[in-house]
């Protein structure tokens, strides 16, 4: 799908996975590409691959020009831009659309933009526990969940070509607001990576005593693991904006945890195979409603 959405001049500011990303997925909606990064190696490999017409480090000479903005770069420097220089480098109607994984403080940080550029917060549910350009890749949005946060910089035009954007990546735009977007991502991303860290950190402990652990590690093992592999100083700065929700599902999962290990002690197998049972028959309604299709 292209939704309709076309760039003159499209200006994405991060040349990572997400950023190299969105350049491949649409490239044939924008006459102009520029990426910006401060990475020398993200800008030369932009070039090399065709993702770009042209690289900079320079924010305005980047985005001076651009009736599109992406910004693709770590929660934390999305804010500081959108709250210093960026909005004296836009043109009037500019739209800005951001990538970043947690929306609160994003959105906030969008009303500092002047009156007159517009702005729509952007998160989409798709990733790799590898970053970088290297791992770039214009099919990672397809039928994946777009979400779109509006702000106080959002108008009815704004919203409708950020809803357009997001369908010529391929993604299903879905609007809601800030606030609930980082309750549920809270507990759909941001709490399985701190449980699949705190797996790797159990038995990496276990492992200094008896190394077999490592040697008989398999399917189980890999794919609860996963996403312990994700960029740290990125997890850092995601958990960090989103302190509160994370915290409240966190007790929420100890309170789930200690039932079954309560069980579990008292060989209470009976009611341990009850208590087990609907959360078998949720996890393959999910993924037979949701997942198996994408």
């Amino acid at each position: 799908m292209t939704g309709g959405f076309h760039a003159r001049n499209l200006a994405i500011v991060g040349m990572g996975l997400m950023g190299g990303s969105l350049a491949l997925a649409i490239r044939a909606q924008a006459d102009q590409i520029v990426g910006i990064d401060s990475d020398e190696r993200a800008r030369r490999i932009a070039l090399e691959r065709g993702l770009v017409d042209s690289a900079t480090d320079d924010l305005y000479t980047g985005v001076n020009r651009a009736d599109v903005v992406i910004l693709a770069t770590p929660v934390r420097v999305i804010v500081e831009l959108l709250r210093m220089q960026l909005g004296s480098y836009l043109r009037s109607n500019t739209l800005v659309v951001d990538i970043g994984s947690t929306k609160q403080d994003i959105v906030a940080a969008m009303a500092a933009l002047p009156i007159g550029v517009n702005a729509v917060g952007g998160h989409p549910m798709t990733g790799k526990e590898n970053g970088g350009i290297d791992e770039a890749d214009g099919r990672l949005f397809r039928n994946r969940p777009f979400v779109l946060c509006p702000s106080r910089r959002t108008t009815p035009a704004a919203r409708l070509r950020a809803q357009a954007l997001a369908q010529s990546l391929g993604g299903l735009p879905i609007e809601m607001d800030a606030e609930r977007h980082d309750h549920i991502v809270a507990g759909i991303s941001h709490l399985p990576y701190l449980l699949s860290a705190t797996l790797v950190a159990t038995i990496s402990n276990r492992a200094q005593d008896d190394a077999t652990f490592w040697a008989l590690a398999a399917g189980g093992f890999r794919d609860t693991s996963r996403l312990a592999a994700s960029d740290v100083t990125m997890m850092g700065d995601i958990l960090s904006t989103n302190t509160q929700a994370v915290a409240t599902l966190l007790a929420q999962f100890r309170m789930q945890l200690a039932m079954l290990e309560t069980m579990l002690i008292a060989g209470d197998e009976e009611r341990l195979s009850e208590s087990l049972l609907p959360i078998q028959a949720a996890r393959k309604e999910w993924a037979q409603k949701y997942e198996n299709g994408r």
